[in-house]
């Protein structure tokens, strides 16, 4: 595979011990490291400490937010870290939701699809020096231009579920952005892109944890899904996906105010297909097959587990173990 990510910052690593990890990333190689943004670290700082670590790493958003920036501080940030990073940095936008939109930030989830929409022609105008003023469905611009242009403009990409902004990511967008789906959905998702994203960039962010004990793994993928299956946008995604009748139960405890029974609910082969686990060869080949099915940029999200242990040291081992061969 051409490109092999890991996303950041690292799980049980504080930032402030980053940097003897991300520096060693290429030389295991690594090419990418890609953040989030939800109600922890924003998306840009790690960003900006891994391109001054590692120089020779693409960097990139999977995914900020549309609504918690507006479009010019958006425009800004991206082209600042560009023009530190010059030729290495992808600008990944999505919509988020109300947890991380209005009940943490006080700002209004409206039209979600239309500031997606609106945002990707913004930046596309604005990271190429164009001077934007206009009125789009979600917002007005009276007039911005970048006091300085990246050269060259950074990609933008778009972090999408299901059709609506599978077909914007493909029409509108340099690629998609994906994540909690098996190998099973990635030809799906990809044909859902329409005939516009043939041959654009798919970034998927995948779940590990290198480990031989199956029973710790699914402990700790029922930790994670239980909440994510049963969020408003990926419990849709799944339902979309055919998997309603599978999570039902899940369903009915989460709404029920049962998260621990929800979390119980998710059926062992879901989980087993969402979170990659087992030997660090094992591991591999299981990434090599999303690479297969349609994948251009795995993104390696490293969950802790007994064989390499936590902190800058258990996740430099790991990390070396699951490196491309």
């Amino acid at each position: 595979m051409d490109r092999y990510g890991v996303t950041i910052p690292l799980r049980t690593v504080p930032l402030s011990a980053h940097r003897r990890v991300v520096e060693q990333l290429p030389d295991l190689g690594y090419t990418d490291a890609w953040t989030g943004e939800a109600a922890g670290h924003d998306g840009f700082t790690p960003l900006a400490l891994a391109a001054a670590w590692a120089p020779s790493l693409r960097v990139g958003t999977a995914v900020v937010p549309v609504q918690t920036r507006g479009p010019a501080l958006l425009a800004m940030t991206a082209a600042t870290l560009a023009e530190a990073a010059p030729g290495r940095v992808v600008v990944g936008v999505g919509s988020s939701g109300p947890p991380f939109v209005t009940r943490i930030n006080g700002i209004p989830f409206e039209h979600p699809y239309r500031r997606v929409r609106d945002t990707v022609r913004f930046l596309r105008s604005a990271l190429a020096g164009e001077f934007v003023a206009g009125v789009y469905d979600s917002f007005t611009i009276e007039g911005f231009r970048l006091a300085s242009v990246p050269r060259p403009a950074p990609p933008v990409m778009v972090g999408a579920l299901r059709p609506q902004m599978l077909r914007l990511a493909g029409r509108e967008a340099d690629g998609l952005i994906i994540n909690f789906l098996t190998v099973q959905d990635v030809p799906r998702v990809v044909e859902a892109m329409g005939p516009e994203g043939k041959g654009k960039e798919v970034v998927a962010r995948i779940f590990v944890c290198p480990t031989r004990d199956r029973g710790f793994a699914r402990a700790q993928g029922r930790a994670m899904l239980g909440g994510i299956l049963n969020a408003r946008t990926y419990s849709a995604f799944h339902d979309w996906l055919g998997r309603g009748d599978a999570l039902a139960a899940s369903h009915r405890a989460w709404r029920g105010g049962d998260f621990a029974g929800a979390a119980a609910a998710v059926p062992d082969e879901l989980v087993d297909a969402l979170l990659v686990h087992g030997s660090p060869e094992e591991c591999r080949a299981q990434v090599a097959g999303y690479v297969e099915a349609g994948v251009v940029t795995p993104l390696l999200a490293v969950l802790p587990s007994p064989e390499f242990g936590a902190g800058p040291d258990g996740m430099l081992r790991a990390l070396r173990a699951l490196a491309p061969v």
